[in-house]
């Protein structure tokens, strides 16, 4: 702002040279507002806004419940299709549904593909490719059959796309159902190509 302010002290340079200067000096001060203690301050202010949303979106770990509390198993299936089934656990979310989580594994010591029937016999949860919509619950008290729910495009909510399965591999899952009335305690876990389990829903 100096040379602004001698040059029109002055004003030995005339007009021109005023323009001149001024346009320089507003250049300079538009300048220094982006650099120095200033313009850090202004830039480490903006920081936080623009970083914020990024830490509010969920992760695919903590989105939706895909990985399993592995601690807890409630029973384990073992077909004589060379797959085993464990069943972590089956409890009631918000809003009426009930979510059943598990891990599969082979036990015959080689790789084992999932057979089509667990994809369920709907022509609209075929179309969806591999999943596990063939999975249902039995409850005996109320003589009543769940099935996986479907959003509004026909997808099962479940999880889809296993194909094979390597030994030593353990492959995740989840499927939700319409919850049984809070007086069932129990349900019979069906799906297809594997012997019926008995689990104990919370």
């Amino acid at each position: 702002m100096r040379m602004w302010h001698g040059a029109k002290a002055s004003r030995v340079a005339g007009t021109t040279l005023s323009a001149l200067a001024l346009m320089v000096s507003l250049a300079a001060c538009g300048s220094g507002s982006g650099s120095g203690a200033d313009g850090d301050e202004k830039g480490s202010a903006s920081k936080p806004a623009s970083s914020a949303p990024a830490e509010e979106t969920p992760t695919a770990e903590s989105s939706g419940p895909t990985v399993p509390d592995t601690s807890k198993t409630l029973t384990t299936i073992n077909g004589s299709n060379g797959f085993q089934i464990v069943i972590h656990t089956a409890d009631r979310d918000e809003g009426g549904f009930l979510t059943v989580t598990g891990t599969i594994r082979t036990s015959s010591g080689k790789s084992e593909v999932a057979p089509v029937e667990w994809n369920g016999q709907e022509p609209q949860v075929q179309r969806t490719g591999r999943s596990l919509a063939g999975m249902t619950l039995v409850d005996k008290a109320e003589k009543k059959r769940y099935y996986v729910l479907r959003d509004t495009d026909g997808f099962p909510l479940t999880t889809t796309g296993i194909v094979a399965v390597k030994p030593g591999d353990g492959v995740a899952f989840f499927a939700q159902f319409p919850a049984p009335p809070d007086s069932t305690s129990q349900v019979d876990l069906q799906l297809p190509m594997m012997p019926t389990a008995t689990i104990a829903i919370s």
